[in-house]
């Protein structure tokens, strides 16, 4: 586990030092999502959440269908009953 020090500036801005960039690959303009859990502020990279969320997804979706085709059946269906 790595620990580092970072202070808020004007307008909310905070530096992520340059060893923790280095260490999670971050890159000028890259973006990032900020969580609150239990008081602390996590920060990850925005396809970090994306592969998260979508672990947690096959994780629930035990048949394995194609959770985009299962939704367009579904708006296909409607449509025709209307």
């Amino acid at each position: 586990m790595f620990e580092a020090r970072s202070t808020i500036t004007t307008g909310g801005r905070m530096v992520i030092p340059y060893t923790i960039r280095r260490m999670l690959n971050l890159n000028i303009g890259e973006e990032l999502v900020l969580k609150v859990e239990k008081g602390e502020l996590h920060i990850s990279t925005l396809n970090a959440a994306i592969k998260e969320t979508q672990e947690l997804v096959r994780k629930h979706n035990k048949k394995k269908i194609s959770l985009s085709e299962a939704l367009i059946a579904s708006r296909r269906e409607e449509a025709r009953d209307e």
